[in-house]
């Protein structure tokens, strides 16, 4: 029941983000105009550990109607904002990285994701932002880390 709790929780904190404002940069004569959002959202496994994230978002009537393809543009801020909490099955996890948050970018097949990944030996955890389809090659991404300094380890 309670690995059923912790998955629930992880699911809905990683479909939604709770926006914290934008700004307009491009005017657009029909629908919504261009921007940049700002998001927040808490790491669902760590407590301790929030996330600010800014992406670009499609305007016009079809950013209005939720069907324009957003850019990959995409930066990510992670920051210690309590004391953190490490499960234990993020200490010994293969360094696979564990998704912690993910967010439609499109209607269809492409998504903005962030992946957790923890650095044992740096004692540190390390968030990646990227946009999962290829656009000329490579996906845009970015990092933050998060040095652990006050911590409860899981046992």
């Amino acid at each position: 029941m309670y690995r059923l709790m912790v998955a629930l929780m992880c699911f809905i904190s990683s479909v939604f983000a709770e926006e914290i404002g934008s700004v307009n940069t491009a005017f657009v004569f029909l629908g919504a105009n261009h921007k940049i959002v700002i998001e927040a959202f808490d790491d669902p496994k760590v407590s301790g550990v929030s996330c600010h994230l800014s992406r670009a978002k499609t305007g016009g009537v079809k950013g209005s109607f939720g069907i324009a393809e957003d850019t990959s543009d995409a930066s990510i801020a992670c920051r210690q904002t309590g004391m953190i909490h490490l499960p234990q099955d993020i200490q010994s996890k293969k360094n696979d990285g564990e998704r912690v948050f993910k967010e439609s970018t499109s209607l269809l097949f492409k998504h903005i994701q962030v992946v957790r990944f923890y650095d044992a030996k740096r004692n540190t955890l390390i968030y990646l932002s990227y946009s999962d389809k290829l656009i000329d090659g490579s996906p845009k991404n970015s990092i933050s880390t998060v040095q652990i300094t006050n911590t409860l380890f899981e046992k």
